[in-house]
């Protein structure tokens, strides 16, 4: 496995590749990496010729009091997982090399990330779509994978390669679940046990929204006011945003349409923002 920290060195070597006919699949990530991740990269394995797995903790997406500082680094670590889980190349540049002295140049997308973590997090997914777009630059892969438990990311970025006709495919991992439920994330490791203990009602409220539903219940307010309900009951939970929405779109949704719609909560467990989704 081979790990590259030069944009130029990176980009050279997978226009390389793709000349020799390799398919490229892409894993971008900020490290830290999880059990959620490393089955991106089976997929990925399973879908294409050559894996690369992008590290990069990208500062255009953390707000000026978000936790980018504090943000778990442990590039060794997730080098050698990558290596077991048979990933061809690490791609993991510096700050300055992503970003040069002088850069001034953002993408945004205008609609499907104005709403949800859009409005609390207001710059976030112009650093994601910013950064994504570099690395499709950078590694030219042929298709992307990325994981569903980031929802409207996934959605946000379909959308900016629809509408700027990037030539790579959107492959969605389903979300990877701990023993007990809650979605694997890098922001789990700052839970103390008592904070993981309360903040597994998340995952718990969207498996009783889920099961309303599968028991017949159509109403978006009903199904809302239960996973709200349900959250306040952990004193140490507070609710960012419960909503219905269409799994495309992100608009909010007026009525249940099984199968079309998705059911995303943000939470703040003390301090610790974390998102969780359920398709309904």
């Amino acid at each position: 496995m081979q790990t590259i920290q030069s944009v130029n060195e990176m980009q050279s070597h997978a226009i390389g590749l793709r000349s020799s006919g390799r398919l490229i699949g892409l894993v971008p990530t900020m490290g830290s990496l999880h059990e959620g991740h490393l089955s991106l990269i089976d997929i990925a394995k399973e879908k294409s010729d050559k894996v690369i797995v992008s590290i990069f903790v990208n500062p255009t997406q953390f707000g000026p009091s978000e936790d980018y500082e504090k943000y778990p680094r442990v590039l060794e670590e997730d080098i050698e997982k990558c290596r077991e889980r048979g990933a061809d190349i690490v791609f993991n540049p510096s700050v300055d090399e992503m970003y040069p002295p002088g850069f001034s140049t953002f993408v945004t997308e205008e609609q499907i990330s104005s709403g949800l973590c859009g409005v609390s997090r207001p710059h976030h997914f112009r650093g994601v779509t910013t950064v994504c777009l570099k690395l499709f630059n950078i590694t030219r892969p042929d298709l992307v994978v990325l994981g569903q438990k980031d929802a409207q990311q996934c959605a946000v970025i379909r959308k900016m390669v629809t509408d700027l006709n990037i030539s790579a495919e959107i492959v969605i991992g389903p979300t990877h679940r701990d023993a007990d439920g809650m979605a694997t994330s890098s922001r789990n490791a700052y839970l103390t046990d008592s904070q993981r203990q309360e903040a597994l009602c998340i995952s718990q409220s969207l498996r009783t929204a889920k099961s309303m539903v599968d028991s017949g219940t159509k109403s978006v307010d009903r199904i809302v006011a239960e996973v709200i309900h349900h959250l306040s009951l952990s004193r140490r939970i507070r609710v960012i945003y419960a909503q219905v929405v269409d799994r495309d779109t992100m608009e909010p949704a007026r009525e249940i349409i099984p199968g079309q719609q998705l059911l995303c909560v943000a939470a703040w467990a003390d301090q610790i923002r974390l998102i969780d989704n359920i398709e309904l």
